[in-house]
């Protein structure tokens, strides 16, 4: 039944629990005589027993101690009775903590500093307040442990590059041990992962060695490269004379050219020093 009704085996027991309590015949006779009283005290005992919840909120109801049938109330409007009832308001919005950094040692013996970010929201208010003392304490409780034990079996690779699957597989276990408590996870992101000083600096310098030997593959490539063109060019130059004669005579004229060029430098600069000197 509870299978067809899409509720988990721990809310059907509940709402069974809750419905088929009975408060007995004395629970009977002061939810009697609370409700005479507020007959009788009326309209001064409305203000009493009138509560509202915000949108965001639902009250769990309790009666001589046990919830009230049909579970949490709101938002809006609803009545109790007083002496008898009581109730607590429960926020249904998305909550966010912060997972304080934790000392983990993967699975390859390198210690690494993480932390990370929870989302999490009350799906079930009766479950957050009977099945447990303080559910966001223990969801805060929870994802440490569940960081730490998750990180435990990844590599330090595995943790740097993966860190979507390690947040998905995170959320799943979170949510999975939370379910009794009604509380449902909703997202987790892992936000930082602090390495070591020593190991910063090791693949640091592995990382520059690596781009120093892609540099010198990349160099040498280019002179092997440059060296076929000037095979390819020696052949066409040897098999016509006049190539070999013009390219003399291209060689010659920027020779010249940077003779020139040298000429006019010097004496710019002499002229600039007699300009000085006067």
């Amino acid at each position: 039944r509870a299978e067809k009704e899409g509720t988990t085996p721990s809310q059907a027991k509940l709402s069974f629990r809750s419905q088929g309590s009975d408060i007995g015949l004395c629970g009977c006779l002061l939810v009697l005589v609370s409700i005479l009283f507020t007959l009788l005290t009326l309209p001064i005992s409305i203000w009493m027993c009138i509560k509202i919840v915000k949108e965001y909120e639902r009250a769990i109801i309790f009666r001589l101690g046990r919830i009230l049938r049909g579970g949490a109330k709101g938002p809006g409007l609803f009545f109790i009775l007083p002496c008898t009832d009581s109730f607590i308001n429960v926020d249904m919005r998305t909550i966010t903590f912060d997972i304080p950094p934790q000392e983990v040692l993967t699975k390859d013996s390198v210690t690494v500093s993480v932390d990370g970010v929870v989302y999490y929201r009350v799906q079930n208010a009766t479950l957050a307040v009977a099945n447990i003392t303080n559910a966001d304490a223990a969801t805060r409780l929870l994802a440490q442990t569940t960081l730490r034990n998750v990180l435990g079996t990844k590599n330090l690779a595995e943790i740097l590059s993966d860190r979507e699957e390690i947040a998905h597989s995170m959320q799943s276990t979170l949510d999975e041990a939370t379910d009794d408590w009604g509380i449902k996870v909703e997202r987790v992101e892992i936000k930082d992962v602090k390495l070591p000083l020593q190991l910063q600096r090791a693949m640091a310098a592995e990382a520059e060695a690596a781009r120093e030997a892609r540099a010198k593959v990349i160099a040498a490539e280019g002179e092997m490269n440059a060296s076929r063109a000037l095979k390819e060019a020696s052949l066409v130059i040897a098999e016509s004379p006049s190539a070999l004669q013009l390219r003399y005579l291209q060689t010659l004229n920027t020779i010249a050219h940077s003779h020139i060029l040298m000429k006019i430098q010097r004496f710019s600069t002499l002229e600039h020093a007699c300009t000085l000197g006067t």
